[in-house]
């Protein structure tokens, strides 16, 4: 059974084991202490796949200073790329942020790598910084309108 639920302070190292799973194709290692300040105080609705009583997923958003709903760190098991959880973990952040009603757009950032994943929920690509989360591992900014 998997199930979207939110994080809880004892879900830590099941996060921080999710990250390093994406290391280095996903995430640099110096963005790891990064992660784990966030999760000690994280910033917004925070949320976990669960399946079968393992955390295969994390991710959530958080208000940014425009009002915008921003992504917050969200990934999956690289053992679980491809079994639709990246999908489910999407949605539902989308919906939440709906629920909530006071949003007119979402926005994220991401690499070149994972910004096609998101086109297919109707973010755009906004702009580009070269070696915006390390070095050869270039920012893509993408908004979505709600």
């Amino acid at each position: 059974m998997t199930i979207v639920r939110p994080y809880a302070p004892g879900d830590k190292y099941a996060c921080l084991a999710l990250f390093d799973s994406n290391v280095p194709d996903f995430f640099d290692p110096t963005e790891r202490h990064l992660f784990v300040e966030f999760l000690d105080q994280p910033a917004g609705d925070y949320f976990c796949i669960e399946q079968h009583g393992r955390i295969v997923g994390c991710g959530g958003f958080a208000r940014e200073e425009r009002g915008q709903a921003r992504f917050t760190w969200g990934m999956v098991d690289q053992a679980h790329h491809g079994d639709g959880l990246g999908r489910l973990l999407t949605e539902h952040r989308l919906q939440e942020i709906a629920k909530a009603g006071d949003y007119s757009e979402a926005d994220l950032s991401t690499t070149p790598r994972i910004a096609p994943f998101f086109e297919k929920f109707g973010f755009v690509e906004t702009g580009r910084e070269k070696d915006g989360f390390a070095p050869g591992m270039d920012k893509v900014l993408m908004i979505k309108p709600l």
